[in-house]
């Protein structure tokens, strides 16, 4: 008899404890969950509030490259989600999405620059036995205004000789290139006017209608193998680049901010 009473006491509280993990599961799980991803770039020096519906800010994305993923439960009779981004500050939000209850995943990939919210840019479609490249740059040391051109070549680092494979010009700060386009070229045991050299695969920035660097008159130089970020010479490839100033004291440097 003793035996039957233990058992039939675990067995109660058993039924106990599953009747209330069971009613803590529904609670937990009442409801749609719906994962989001907001990804992108901003270009600014502006801070973006992201807000969810009539939620105080979620968080804000800085200048730079940015990826967040969260998930938001559906309360009992919601059926859609709004997302608005708005710079701090504004009265109104530069972007705005909308998604349902049943929907799979939310997505939003935008490009932020001068007030406004875009697609986010894409690299140049790739093309076999070709390097692709496009740029943006940020002067936010020279301040230069004026607009330059970005040349593409190679340096033969023992004469010093720079060779001119392709130029774009008139790219202004903060805006895309077009794109520039060049063949793949080896950098090893190469030689010139018979001399064996190295050969670096550099990007300049001149004053737009020149061959004068672009920090000529700034207070910063430029160093021959100074170079805008750039892909690996000898393998095609397609690439867009965001890349900002960075110079270690008067020499002129650049950070690559972004890479796509």
């Amino acid at each position: 008899m003793k035996t039957k009473h233990i058992l039939f006491s675990l067995l109660a509280t058993f039924t106990i404890l599953a009747t209330a993990c069971k009613k803590d599961v529904e609670f937990l799980y009442k409801g749609d969950m719906l994962p989001f991803v907001i990804s992108g770039y901003n270009a600014s020096n502006e801070k973006l509030n992201v807000k969810l519906d009539t939620f105080q800010r979620l968080f804000q994305i800085p200048n730079g490259p940015f990826k967040v993923s969260q998930a938001f439960t559906f309360p009992e009779g919601q059926q859609s989600l709004k997302v608005s981004i708005t710079p701090e500050g504004a009265d109104k939000p530069v972007l705005e999405r909308e998604w349902k209850k049943g929907d799979n995943v939310g997505k939003v990939n935008f490009f932020y620059l001068n007030g406004v919210a875009g697609e986010m840019p894409e690299p140049p479609a790739f093309e076999e036995g070709k390097i692709k490249l496009r740029y943006m740059w940020n002067p936010v040391m020279t301040k230069y205004d004026g607009p330059v051109d970005i040349a593409v070549g190679k340096l033969y680092f023992t004469p010093k000789v720079f060779q001119e494979l392709a130029r774009i010009k008139n790219v202004k700060a903060g805006e895309f290139s077009e794109t520039i386009t060049i063949d793949p070229f080896p950098t090893a045991g190469q030689t010139y006017n018979g001399q064996p050299t190295s050969v670096l695969f550099v990007i300049y920035l001149y004053k737009a209608g020149t061959n004068e660097f672009y920090t000529a008159g700034t207070g910063y130089n430029w160093n021959i193998t100074t170079s805008a970020p750039k892909p690996n010479a000898n393998v095609a490839s397609s690439k867009m680049y965001i890349f900002t100033e960075n110079p270690s004291g008067s020499l002129m440097a650049f950070v690559k901010n972004l890479e796509l």
